[in-house]
């Protein structure tokens, strides 16, 4: 394959070295395009030793074979590593004053980057302007991560390590065209914290394991997906952060729920509300904690519904979407699971609805589950049971069926 790597000026760009290695020993055709800035870190004698192909930053340079914009034609993919927040803000600009930007503005092939710079940097919101920019072109992120930063600083901005660049590489090279490739989908997670008080709220014992396992599944078929992330327990998140396909938005209320949904779900092709929306919150939050104050009298509380979510999407959703629900329910005496998953895909007006039981050691918190998919007709189309992995790629083959089928 013929892969370009640019290289622009962060300290990070000494990390590129090994990545492009790695690349070489799997026998690509690699060409390193770096900035100037780049060069004062790492020297062109290094750059064309590891790639074994001649490496230039003008446009001035080999005119006769177009080459400012040859290698973003002739390129199979292009990995930026590391994107510095400058180069950044010039490839969401369209800037081009250099090879790498003629490269990148003149590719069709798929573009990954790996920013790096110090945390503040990465949160500016001119930084995270240009990332949902990027992002929204189709370009992909892996990373940043949080680790070490130069000066002794620590926080999120250190570019991902070789290894794991070069494995999303491979992966990309390997399986770019998966069943997924091209859609968009929205998949919520994680529970919602509705505040009482400054200090407390109401919620629910969900770790959104289920929901994320979703959103990893849909990404490993090819899929670019936008996590909603509400409350989810340690660790749930770390492998949806590494993947360049997923893009998390943290939520964490019913309403900021809403919003995020609104923004993201009209323009995508599949929605998977698997988050646990609390089905109510205070009609008033109290500025101030709620105390005893020594007094014996019980605590009443108004409750008022929070917005239904699915519904609403359901309700709007545009030609050819498909909207997929969850439903964690406690089946009563008579009732059985799939009675109540009908009765909610009715309410709720979704395509599909995957319905689990949940009790006090089931369900919430476990790494298993059992689902039971109903769809418009009212028929079990899906039934699945084991490790939250395998019940979320049951679901997304379930949901790609679907999507075939019309």
């Amino acid at each position: 394959m013929f892969v370009v790597v640019g290289v622009t000026g962060g300290i990070a760009a000494y990390k590129a070295v090994s990545l492009v290695r790695l690349l070489v020993k799997d026998g690509h055709d690699v060409h390193v395009v770096p900035t100037d800035d780049a060069l004062r870190f790492v020297g062109t004698p290094t750059w064309e030793a590891i790639s074994r192909n001649p490496v230039t930053t003008s446009v001035h340079d080999d005119v006769a074979q177009v080459r400012h914009v040859a290698l973003g034609q002739r390129a199979d993919l292009v990995v930026v590593a590391p994107a510095t927040a400058n180069t950044m803000a010039k490839m969401a600009a369209g800037l081009a004053d250099d090879l790498l930007g003629t490269t990148f503005l003149a590719t069709r092939a798929p573009v990954l980057i790996a920013p790096a710079m110090h945390t503040e940097m990465w949160a500016h919101p001119a930084t995270q302007a240009n990332v949902d920019v990027l992002t929204s072109r189709g370009v992909r992120m892996i990373g940043p991560v949080s680790g070490a930063l130069t000066g002794g600083d620590e926080g999120q901005g250190r570019m991902a390590e070789p290894e794991r660049i070069h494995e999303v590489v491979d992966r990309e090279l390997r399986h770019g065209s998966g069943e997924a490739a091209g859609q968009a989908w929205f998949v919520s997670a994680g529970g919602t914290h509705e505040p009482l008080d400054p200090v407390r709220f109401l919620g629910n014992r969900s770790s959104g394991r289920q929901g994320v396992e979703v959103a990893l599944a849909a990404a490993r078929c090819g899929a670019e997906v936008v996590l909603a992330a509400g409350h989810v327990a340690h660790g749930v998140l770390d492998a949806a952060e590494r993947d360049p396909r997923i893009r998390i938005v943290r939520v964490s209320t019913a309403d900021d729920l809403e919003r995020v949904a609104g923004e993201h779900a009209p323009s995508a092709d599949v929605v998977v509300m698997a988050a646990a929306v609390a089905d109510y919150r205070a009609a008033e939050v109290s500025d101030a904690k709620i105390t005893k104050d020594g007094a014996d009298a019980p605590l009443r509380l108004e409750l008022a519904q929070t917005p239904d979510i699915l519904a609403g999407l359901a309700a709007r959703r545009q030609p050819g979407q498909l909207v997929v629900g969850f439903a964690a329910e406690t089946p009563g005496p008579g009732e059985t699971l799939v009675e109540r998953a009908i009765a909610k895909r009715r309410r709720k007006g979704a395509d599909l609805l995957a319905a689990n039981e949940v009790g006090w050691d089931r369900g919430f918190e476990g790494g298993e589950n059992h689902l039971v998919v109903v769809d418009a007709r009212d028929r079990v189309v899906e039934e699945a049971e084991g490790a939250k992995r395998e019940t979320a790629e049951a679901l997304v083959r379930r949901i790609l069926a679907v999507r075939a089928a019309r």
